[in-house]
């Protein structure tokens, strides 16, 4: 296919052929043969392999898929050069080139730094693309002419057209002009470059916000740029905001003020965007440290095991990990349960129960469970039921609320073959959870009941949150009555915290309760989905509250506006009449406990 296309250079047959393939998880492999290849000819072919990977990028090819095929490419780079002498110099330019084109996060670089040897030629690779070419004057316009090559206008004339309708529509405000000239470019398949420009506009620009918003509204609601474009056009922003916060600071936080006005209008459906942490201190991570961690991970995990001491734990992690730093949590995760799978029940119980503890960033625990999975075919090897058991983890992380079911999906996202271990390890974590009582099961899957405090009932589990609630209201202290609540061991029962503090606040008008579910979800120790189920069940005993508190109703709507503007819940939250949050069909209730939602 790639020999066909250096002859023909006929993009549309080569992106229909990839497209028959169906093929779409090895993606990453026609990307590193078609760069290996083109290194080794002349500029030319270079030039058209960089086009070419431009034209499929997104449409064709997964973002991720081409970021795996640039790592497999770097990984190889000892091998590349025993056939092509400057292979380093090469591969480089490729590198740089795919960033200048916008198809390759400058992240790439030091993240891939990170998991490379010394040793290892693809250094040499990222410090001469970083330190070579992207950070050389006029870079990006020398690396656009690198091979000599003209083709390669079209793309840089398309996105130029792009600025320039955006920028007079900022200006004139035309909805209709803009339109039109969106589908005069009559670029389909390259409108995720529109939907990142104008959001990246208006995070520049405050005062052309809304126009820009309305104009991305008004085209997707008219099907001039379809859902899937738009997703990745926000994607894209979602993989360079790190490099996007050296020049405006707040990015993160604007992005996800964008995000949040988009999904809350219908237009953009942010459970297929990656999540977008808001936390500082993520780095990338030197060998020697992430060689250190590993060692230091498993000694901490098997002495666990042996003491069942959690506290422990967290004073290791915090020792070790001062910073928080994503990678290291995401291999502390996969070392966890690596371990747990090799041992009895007892192990794998307790290794539940940690992870659930340590209330590490969801972002990290999805990339933990990724590296499971990854690796599963060698863990195989020791482990003949690893996929059973991976899937009975993933299973039990959704139903302690470590993982949502929308994060769930995307770490399936990234196995779409049918026959894969991830897929076979994520539908079979899904029919788990669809199964009648799942969640009471999931939770004594090992023996266990999800908590060192076996047998537990629904009246049990009330009656001890009232009285840590009593305690804090009498004068306790917040971290206590925090600990309190994370020693209860069922996050997913923690919307009855939320109903109990909210009925005491309307009651006795003691603002400490609003202080402690601040705390609460500050810590990520209630989540946002188990704030929206607590605040459905006061309003669906709404009418039964205002017999003892007359101004009970009014009361509750100055509190769902309020935890809307602390970012509670979601901005589209109501309860209807029935007491359902109309923005996400949640409806509360005690059967929560046994089926372990």
């Amino acid at each position: 296919m790639v020999e066909e296309y250096f002859a023909n250079d006929d993009l549309i047959s080569t992106a229909n052929e990839l497209r028959e393939l169906d093929m779409l998880s090895y993606s990453f492999y026609f990307v590193k043969k078609l760069v290996s290849i083109a290194m080794d000819r002349r500029d030319k072919e270079k030039e058209m392999a960089s086009i070419l990977l431009s034209s499929l990028y997104g449409d064709v090819i997964d973002p991720q898929q081409l970021y795996k095929g640039f790592q497999k490419l770097v990984e190889s780079a000892d091998d590349l050069i025993v056939d092509i002498p400057n292979a380093v110099d090469i591969l480089a330019l490729f590198i740089a080139r795919a960033v200048v084109d916008d198809i390759l996060p400058p992240s790439f670089l030091t993240k891939t730094m990170a998991y490379l040897s010394k040793d290892s030629k693809g250094v040499d690779v990222i410090k001469r693309a970083e330190k070579g070419y992207l950070s050389a004057p006029l870079h990006a316009e020398t690396i656009e002419r690198c091979w000599g090559g003209s083709k390669n206008k079209t793309v840089e004339d398309l996105k130029a057209k792009i600025n320039d309708l955006l920028v007079e529509y900022v200006v004139s405000g035309d909805v209709t002009e803009a339109s039109r000239c969106i589908k005069n470019l009559n670029v389909p398949h390259f409108h995720h470059e529109i939907v990142k420009r104008a959001v990246l506009m208006a995070m520049e620009k405050k005062q052309a916000e809304s126009r820009l918003l309305e104009l991305l509204k008004r085209s997707s609601e008219e099907g001039l740029i379809n859902s899937s474009q738009i997703s990745k056009g926000f994607s894209r922003i979602i993989d360079s905001v790190d490099d996007l916060s050296l020049d405006i600071p707040n990015a993160k936080v604007l992005l996800q003020s964008l995000i949040s006005k988009a999904a809350s209008e219908g237009w953009l459906c942010a459970s297929s965007l990656k999540s977008l942490s808001l936390h500082p201190g993520k780095k990338a991570v030197e060998d020697n440290t992430l060689k250190a961690f590993k060692k230091k991970a498993e000694s901490i995990i098997r002495e666990y095991f042996l003491s069942g001491d959690i506290s422990e734990v967290s004073c290791c992690l915090e020792f070790e990990n001062s910073f928080s730093v994503a990678e290291l949590n995401a291999i502390f995760v996969k070392k966890l349960i690596t371990l747990a799978m090799d041992r009895k029940n007892r192990e794998k119980e307790m290794a539940s129960v940690l992870l659930s503890s340590l209330c590490f960033p969801s972002d990290d625990v999805v990339s933990g469970f990724i590296m499971l999975i990854e690796s599963a075919e060698d863990t195989a090897l020791d482990i003949p039921v690893v996929v059973e058991d991976l899937a009975m983890f993933l299973a039990r992380a959704e139903v302690d609320e470590v993982l949502t079911p929308q994060e769930l999906e995307e770490i399936g996202s990234h196995f779409p073959g049918v026959d894969s271990i991830g897929n076979k390890v994520t539908q079979m974590a899904i029919s788990l959870l669809k199964a009648r009582l799942s969640g009471e099961r999931i939770l004594r899957c090992w023996g266990g009941g999800g908590s060192c405090k076996n047998g537990w009932t629904i009246e049990d589990v009330k009656d001890k949150i009232g009285k840590l609630l009593e305690e804090f209201e009498a004068g306790g202290g917040t971290r206590e009555a925090c600990r309190c609540i994370k020693e209860l061991s069922m996050p997913f029962f923690h919307h009855e915290v939320v109903k109990k503090a909210l009925v005491v606040l309307m009651e006795n008008k003691n603002n400490r309760m609003w202080c402690l579910l601040r705390q609460c979800f500050d810590m990520q120790l209630i989540t946002m989905n188990q704030m929206s189920k607590g605040f459905v069940r006061v309003g669906e005993c709404i009418d039964d509250l205002a017999l003892d508190v007359p101004d009970a109703k009014k009361q509750f709507d100055k509190f769902v506006e309020r935890a809307k503007v602390e970012g509670w819940l979601d901005s589209s939250f109501g309860v209807t009449g029935s007491g359902q949050d109309s923005s996400s069909g949640v409806n509360g209730s005690d059967q929560d406990l046994s089926n372990g939602r």
